[in-house]
């Protein structure tokens, strides 16, 4: 998979962000969905990159910066008919290193308790993420999972 800046103008970008945030919503209950839309991916304090396959757009993810020393993974998603091949491990992987050249000391993130993210808390746990309290501004929500990743140990 090439990674490389995500351009949130691109139609297939829009098309799979799009399917990312209803698809999300969906799974969620009212009021718990935290993904971000168009216009939040093109906020200053996020930087948002696309993985291809070939021509294939197959995931995206996003960091943003809440403070000199701590991050959060954002829109992370991989195309349906692309997944268990590796690609969600090679996005996190490369926002975790972005997180680390950016010199953040922590990276933390928001998902959904349902069944429908038991594979995305799998992934994140596979690559060092540990269960935690909600942060920036988030709340206690039985319909969220809170992880971290302490950047200055591994």
């Amino acid at each position: 998979m090439q990674i490389g800046t995500g351009d949130t103008y691109d139609p297939r970008v829009i098309a799979m962000l799009d399917h990312h945030v209803a698809t999300v919503r969906a799974q969620t209950a009212p009021g718990s969905a935290h993904a971000l839309d168009l216009s939040g991916l093109r906020a200053p304090d996020i930087a948002f990159w696309t993985g291809w396959d070939g021509e294939t757009l197959v995931a995206v993810g996003a960091l943003k910066t809440l403070s000199a020393d701590h991050g959060e993974v954002k829109s992370m998603h991989t195309l349906q008919v692309a997944r268990r091949r590796g690609f969600a491990g090679q996005m996190l992987g490369h926002l975790i290193a972005e997180a680390r050249a950016r010199g953040l000391k922590r990276l933390s993130l928001e998902t959904g308790s349902w069944d429908h993210f038991k594979p995305a808390h799998a992934l994140y746990r596979a690559h060092g993420f540990v269960p935690c309290g909600p942060f920036e501004g988030y709340v206690e929500d039985p319909n969220s999972v809170f992880l971290t990743l302490d950047l200055t140990g591994r």
